[in-house]
């Protein structure tokens, strides 16, 4: 009976890790640029008292074996890279990356980041800055009074400076890719750091050699579905019980063999 309190205790522990990830995709059902998350789970040891195939007799076999498993774990938190919903903002700065691809952001350390957040602003010095003042990578200054600023479906910013009537161009955005972004670290205010499950940064102009193209005026939204992330929360939900009532039940038993005993 104790080792099944245990064994319950890890499906309680594994919901509740997969009742948080949720959580944490529902907060973000607005965010942009936000990738949903999926918990996967492993089961844990086998404790084999009979193996399968074991000889029963000098002429027969055991058909089948005897193990009793010892659980569950979480094995992974996926991030899942499906592109979302492009809304349209009508802000000549908000940019969304139709396909694959991140756009590169320096940090205050100095180490370089991957966002799909394209809401960009122009801060006090001209730079093209994500909403906390990052720089882009490769830099984008806008001089002042620059007017009608655009940005191509290949990255390229342009605006029309001074008096002048054709546009000048400014710079371009880079887009990155990876061989598994789902290897990336999230870290936060919609960006992720480089690891080396995610593989070295592929450096790509948008529109070509399958890098997504740029979209002016829009912003990729979160991929979460509110319908099935609650879904999911109640499935959880309705999982959690079942272990909490296992561990209950092995508990009574416990007690009733107690009881024998006195």
């Amino acid at each position: 009976m104790l080792q099944a309190l245990s064994i319950a205790a890890t499906g309680m522990q594994a919901q509740e890790t997969r009742i948080q990830v949720i959580a944490n995709n529902l907060a973000n059902a607005s965010t942009p640029g936000f990738k949903v998350s999926r918990t996967r789970f492993q089961d844990l040891l086998y404790v084999t008292t009979r193996q399968a195939g074991t000889e029963s007799s000098q002429v027969s076999y055991v058909p089948t074996g005897e193990s009793i498993g010892l659980g569950t774990r979480t094995a992974a938190v996926d991030q899942i890279f499906t592109e979302g919903e492009l809304q349209q903002t009508g802000n000549p700065l908000d940019v969304a990356i139709e396909g694959q691809g991140f756009f590169q952001v320096s940090m205050p350390d100095g180490s370089i980041s991957y966002t799909r957040d394209g809401s960009f602003r122009i801060d006090q010095n001209g730079r093209l800055v994500t909403l906390d003042g990052y720089p882009l990578i490769p830099g984008i200054n806008v001089p002042q009074g620059a007017r009608n600023i655009t940005i191509g479906p290949d990255g390229t910013v342009s605006a029309l400076v001074n008096n002048a009537t054709v546009p000048t161009q400014l710079g371009q955005l880079q887009v990155i890719n990876f061989l598994n972004p789902a290897g990336l670290q999230p870290i936060g205010q919609n960006l992720y750091a480089q690891s080396q499950a995610a593989g070295p940064p592929q450096t790509g102009i948008a529109g070509e050699n399958g890098f997504g193209s740029i979209q002016q005026g829009f912003l990729e939204m979160s991929n979460a579905s509110v319908v099935q992330e609650l879904v999911d929360l109640i499935e959880a939900q309705r999982a959690y019980e079942a272990s909490s009532k296992a561990v209950q039940v092995a508990d009574q038993m416990q007690s009733t063999a107690n009881g024998l005993v006195q």
